[in-house]
């Protein structure tokens, strides 16, 4: 009895000193963060460190954290010895790679090659973390945000003074306010219903839309309230961030522009094609940017454009141009139009709309020479050259033939077989493939939601899929919250980002070996699903690193799914950015090599500042305080 008095007296003392540790660590823990915070990061961690604290429970019976797994070389994790990567210059919080506009003033102006996309060679890229300028604090929730987005996240007044009367964006005190208007429409929602009268947005079979010179993206911010989800893009230029204000509005851009090089769209994606006062020149080059929007839309889909030259009677003195010049430009509109097999549907005041066809029951106009597209792959246009030629539709023999190639309507095309795989378009997936593909996706989803609650909420907004493979990771998400940019890598084994416009989702090709076409902080939260596989042994995992933080936003979550040798290399790189980061097991157990790292972004600010913002415990989204903000 005495020795097993002893023994228990000494195994209660044990927990008294390991609780007495714990709770030391705890304050040590505390008074660190406290006082780093107060040298180069804000004091606003509190989702970081909800998220950290909550992954330090298992959340499912299966599902193990702090894997401990060693690299093939044998070192332990925790022996590795980490660099800490520095804050870079002020100047760069709103650097963008590919498009840096002290570079584009050095290039040819003609056919806008100057805000095509030129990145730095190796030896010119940035090795330093991009900060946040002074004072800026996390987007308002959607849908408050389409309507006020804070300055000190975008501090640039110039859109303000040019656009002003074009009721696009105004600054009122600390806030942008966007009215809802735009180049040629005065308030979106009048302008969208006119639309309506024509085209049918409000069946689900207008779902995919793409805004070719978009400003501040208003017209996609305003089809969000009809489902209908519209890929934005505008050049980098010099007097207004657009696309990075779109971006804090929550709504999908890019930085892009109509040039020489084939938009990174596959053909036959999009549902509808917009331009309002877009500023492209339709008729030069042979119409070449004509046919280029003719290869994106799909057949039935719809092109409108708003402004010069329609309605050129009435405008052309407010235009500042000839009556001649405007007549003959909307003549070769009209003109290319017919060759292209678009039916002209409605031409009021400064808006035309045409309708295009199936070019089987085409007769094309012999006025012009038409030149047909010989590539055989017409969705390889990473850098290819845009021509001035047609390019082919799909071969129909039979009237079965066209049925089996319509689009459900949303949302049943969401999980609905997409014609590229029933016709065994995509070589490998088949549709028993596709199914499975649908069900492991709405298992991890379901397994991420578990493990940060915020997942699904208005938290995260936009969201990147940096692998998307065939969008079954943005389809088990799917929500009016949220919008997901599907990326599918240039050296993917399969071209697969037409089956995910299919479903009725967005995405992009793109070469993560290079910077992505957007401004720094534009992203919620960012998946990659063997990514880093997929790239090793091509360029450096750091800098994929340090482009996945450039553009997350400061308390934004990383996802990242790879075989467990990669992840925790990626691991060590990222306690180097200084990112809170957690180690998963698989979902089906510790023996599946793959594993999961989830990680979030601390508030780097630049000068050394701190970032104050408030926590509204309903959503757990934080925002500054404004003085009688709407």
């Amino acid at each position: 009895m005495n020795l097993l008095d002893g023994r228990t007296t000494r195994s209660l003392l044990s927990i008294m000193i390991i609780l007495s540790l714990c709770f030391f660590f705890y304050i040590l823990t505390l008074w660190h963060i406290n006082n780093d915070g107060s040298r180069e990061f804000g004091k606003s961690d509190k989702i970081a460190l909800k998220i950290t604290e909550e992954t330090e429970c298992s959340v499912l019976s299966n599902l193990k954290f702090e894997t401990h797994h060693k690299f093939k070389s044998g070192l332990n994790l925790p022996e590795l010895k980490t660099r800490v990567l520095e804050s870079c210059d002020s100047q760069y919080t709103d650097y963008t790679p590919c498009q840096d506009q002290k570079q584009a003033m050095t290039l040819p102006t003609e056919n806008m090659v100057y805000r095509e996309r030129h990145c730095p060679q190796e030896n010119e890229k940035l090795h330093c973390l991009i900060p946040a300028p002074k004072d800026y604090i996390t987007p308002f929730p959607w849908p408050k945000s389409r309507d006020y987005v804070p300055y000190a996240n975008v501090p640039y007044k110039s859109s303000t003074i040019g656009k002003a009367f074009e009721n696009w964006v105004q600054l009122k005190g600390n806030l942008f306010s966007f009215p809802g208007g735009g180049s040629t429409f005065p308030q979106a929602d009048a302008y969208i219903e006119e639309l309506a009268s024509v085209i049918p947005l409000a069946d689900g079979s207008i779902r995919t839309a793409l805004d070719t010179g978009c400003g501040v993206a208003s017209w996609g911010a305003y089809l969000l309230k009809r489902k209908i989800i519209t890929m934005s893009f505008a050049p980098r230029d010099s007097h207004g961030a657009h696309v990075q204000l779109a971006l804090e509005r929550g709504v999908p851009a890019v930085i892009g522009v109509l040039g020489t090089i084939k938009l990174p769209y596959p053909s036959r994606a999009f549902d509808m094609v917009h331009c309002s006062e877009c500023m492209i020149p339709w008729t030069s080059n042979d119409g070449m940017y004509m046919m280029e929007v003719d290869r994106v839309l799909r057949p039935g889909g719809f092109w409108i454009l708003s402004g010069t030259p329609i309605n050129w009677k009435e405008n052309y003195q407010a235009w500042n141009r000839s009556m001649h010049e405007l007549q003959e430009e909307q003549r070769k509109i009209e003109e290319l139009a017919s060759v292209l097999c678009w039916e002209k549907k409605y031409e009021k005041g400064n808006l035309a709309i045409w309708m295009k066809t199936n070019s089987s029951s085409c007769h094309r106009s012999e006025v012009l020479s038409v030149k047909m597209c010989k590539s055989k792959e017409d969705d390889d246009v990473w850098y290819k050259s845009m021509q001035p030629c047609v390019t082919p539709s799909l071969q129909v023999n039979r009237p079965d033939e066209i049925s089996s190639r319509q689009l459900k309507k949303f949302p049943d095309r969401l999980f609905a077989v997409p014609p590229r795989i029933s016709e065994q378009y995509i070589q490998g997936v088949s549709v028993k493939a596709y199914m499975e593909n649908n069900n492991l996706w709405k298992k991890n989803v379901k397994t991420y939601k578990r493990i940060n609650k915020l997942i699904g909420s208005v938290r995260y907004r936009n969201i990147m899929d940096m692998n998307a493979g065939l969008g079954g990771f943005a389809a088990a998400l799917e929500s009016p919250q949220l919008w997901v940019m599907n990326v599918v890598p240039t050296i993917s084994e399969r071209n697969t980002l037409g089956v995910i416009y299919e479903r009725g989702l967005i995405g992009i090709y793109h070469d993560w070996c290079e910077a992505f076409s957007t401004y720094p902080r534009t992203y919620d939260m960012i998946h990659a699903d063997a990514v880093f596989s997929l790239y090793q042994n091509r360029c450096k995992m750091e800098d994929i690193l340090l482009e996945m933080d450039r553009i997350l936003r400061p308390e934004g979550m990383i996802i990242i799914r790879d075989d467990v040798d990669i992840v925790n290399q990626i691991r060590r790189l990222a306690n180097s950015m200084r990112w809170n980061t957690r180690l998963l097991d698989h979902e089906d157990g510790p023996l599946v090599p793959e594993k999961v790292l989830i990680a979030v972004k601390k508030d780097l600010v630049s000068n050394e500042t701190t970032v104050l913002l408030t926590s509204k415990v309903t959503t757990c989204h934080q925002t500054r305080v404004f003085g009688g903000a709407p």
